[in-house]
Formats: structure tokens, sequence, C-alpha cells
């Protein structure tokens, strides 16, 4: 990935340079190992908090890293990528979408006994929103809270949750006025992993193996009130401030599996011979690679025109957001693109089990459906614009 000096000064790539060490050693050895035991060592946690991976974009007095920026977290996502398996990255770092609504929301107590076990890797922490008849439908969430004196009695079901069987912290949307439509009502809890009334149940996946995923039954669970992020009803604009980063991320993360799907295509088909001579002298071959260059291209010049735009404050806004789904679906397209043509170029080897582009070629679809599918980003972006 060529760094344009406009955008990267040496602190970014002494960062990418650091993720990519950590990629290289503490994850890429063992990716075949970790997805077919469909899980991968806790104590990666704490190694990637070591690196700053968990801390970007939190505040110090927490552990976290607050000089960061959108920059930072798409070399992290490149570089990460490197590793070809999105279940690894999707666990490792759940954090990033359940936390930031303690850190935006969150009352000093909740923050300060809460953060900073999760930045240092001793605990983790996930979003529960999703519901088994909502999908993306987060106004129409069901999950309930009934105020019992000083705690909710909290039942209902999610699914689909990233590190779900082992997250210690669960943020949670709920619903805690019934009578209220839509939005409205909606309120956002602190739930404790280990809390009675928790029912976990693992969740089997096309790909992601090695992520750990879950569907949550709540049976009565009772949590405190104090365990409430942000008042109490207006948990709606909570849950919205985290979808930007969390598919800028998807984005990003898609841009770095599609360059791994290329790079893999160009090497084969520099060494692979058929016909007398190697793939690339074929002129259909070196079109592949082209037309996967070309979206690479695209894709990378609206992620870094984001990530600028993410780090400037008078950029926010209606036309942002419309932006970054419009970006989410043109990362997801070429991931899709690459992955395929990929596969194609590798022939057998292609589909063989273990092979970087195998893995990614299965993990396409959750690219495109997670943090919001197509159609709703669609839909989402014309909204936005005023259509």
């Amino acid at each position: 990935m060529h760094l344009n000096p406009l955008y990267y000064n040496a602190e970014h790539l002494a960062f990418a340079d650091a993720v990519r060490k950590f990629t290289a050693q503490e994850i890429s050895p063992f990716v075949n190992d970790w997805e077919e035991a469909e899980t991968f060592p806790r104590e990666l946690y704490r190694k990637a908090a070591d690196v700053g991976l968990l801390g970007l974009g939190f505040p110090e007095e927490f552990g976290g890293i607050a000089e960061t920026d959108a920059f930072h977290v798409l070399l992290a996502a490149v570089e990460l990528a490197q590793c070809g398996s999105g279940g690894v990255l999707a666990s490792l770092l759940s954090h990033s979408i359940g936390a930031p609504p303690i850190k935006n929301a969150g009352s000093a107590e909740m923050k300060a006994r809460v953060l900073p076990q999760i930045l240092s890797g001793e605990k983790i922490s996930a979003l529960a929103i999703t519901e088994p008849g909502g999908g993306s439908d987060v106004a129409g969430l069901t999950t309930k809270a009934v105020r019992d004196g000083d705690d909710y009695l909290v039942s209902g079901e999610k699914i689909f949750i990233t590190s779900g069987m082992r997250a210690d912290y669960y943020s949670v949307a709920v619903r805690t006025d019934p009578n209220a439509k839509g939005a409205n009502g909606v309120s956002m809890l602190l739930i404790e992993g280990d809390r009675a009334g928790i029912s976990k149940t693992p969740l089997k996946k096309m790909g992601w193996w090695s992520s750990d995923t879950a569907q949550l039954h709540f049976d009565q669970c009772r949590v405190p009130v104090s365990n409430l992020i942000g008042p109490e009803n207006l948990g709606f604009m909570v849950i919205m401030q985290n979808f930007n980063m969390e598919r800028f991320f998807l984005a990003a993360s898609s841009y770095g599996f599609a360059k791994v799907c290329y790079e893999d295509t160009l090497d084969w088909a520099q060494q692979r011979k058929t016909f007398g001579k190697r793939l690339v002298d074929h002129q259909v071959v070196r079109h592949k690679l082209i037309e996967m260059a070309t979206q690479l291209h695209a894709t990378r010049a609206l992620l870094e025109d984001t990530a600028w735009r993410l780090n400037q404050p008078e950029q926010q806004g209606n036309d942002l957001v419309a932006q970054i789904c419009m970006l989410k679906n043109l990362a997801t397209r070429t991931m899709q693109l690459c992955a395929d043509h990929a596969v194609q170029t590798l022939g057998g080897m292609g589909y063989m089990r273990g092979t970087r582009v195998e893995r990614i070629y299965r993990e396409v679809k959750v690219n495109m459906i997670g943090g919001g599918a197509e159609e709703v980003m669609k839909e989402l972006a014309s909204r936005q614009l005023g259509y």
C-alpha cells in the first residue's frame, strides 16, 4: 500500500510497522490451527494491547491511545488483514464496537471500572444489538428491561453476537419503555457476562470460524440501574454513534483482504506455468489482475478521503454518513471481485482449505452483511443525501 505523505506521518508509519510485525509473529503462523479449532488463545488480547491495537481512540486515563486518528484505524485494518482471517480480527477487536458506548455515554464510575480492564486485554467487550427477528432494524428491537426497584429485569434474545460466548461485558440494546414506538424508548445497558439469567449458544458459520459468535438469551436477568449507558430511553443515539467507525473499519479490512487476494494471485500467476508459459503471460490472467488493481486503487482513494473527513470536525454530518455507506459497499464489492478472481486463478489450489484466498472467499458475505447489509447502506445513503 503506497502511503501518501499528504495523509500519513512518521507516527502512522511506525504504528503500521508495529502492527505488521505483530500480525506476522503472533497471528499468521497460527491462523490455520485457530480456524480448525474455531477459537484463538485469550492471551492474544493482551499481546494486541501491548502494541496499541486495543487502545486506539480511547482516553489515555483508561489505558487508551487518544492521539490517534482514522488513518491509524485504516492502517491497523490493512496490516491485520495480512493474516487472511476475518474471524480473528472480528473477535480480537470486538471491543471496538462494544466499548465505544461506554466511552461515549457511560458514567465516570463505569468508565473507570470497565475500560482499563478492556483496553489492557484482561477483559473482553461485546456489542449485543441484533435480534433474531430484527436484523438491521435497530428501532424494532424487542428485548425488554423492566424496572424493579434499583434494578432492571432483562428478557429477550440477541443473535450473531461477536465474542458472545466469552465476553466479560456486553453493551446491550434494550427497550425500557414498552409503549414507545420505533427508536423511542430504547436504552443501552452494560451487562456483565457472568450474571444469572444469561444463557449462551455458539453459532456455526460459513466463515469467520475462529471468531466466537453466539446467540444470547436473557431470562429475567437482573441488572442495576447504575449500569445504564447514557440516559434512559435515549439509547438510540448512543447506538448510532457507533456505526460510522464500525463501517469504516469493515471497509478498511475488506480492502485489506482484497489486497491479500491480489498479492496471492499475482505471486501465483508469476510462478505457475500452463501450456508452456507462466499464467501472467496469458492475456486473460493479466486482465484479471488489472481489474483487481483498478478496484483496489479506487477503493483506497475513497478510504483515504473518508479517513481525512473523519478527522475533520467540520466534515461531520449527513454527507459523511452517506459516504461511509457508499465506501462500505464499494470496499466489500472489491473484496468480492478480488476473492473470486483469486480463487479462479489459483484453480484447485485456491479451493484448498488453509489458503488465504479460500478463507477470504468464504468470508466475503459476512463483510457485505455485517454492520448493515448492502441494501440497507444504499437506502441510508439515499436518505442522508435527501433523495
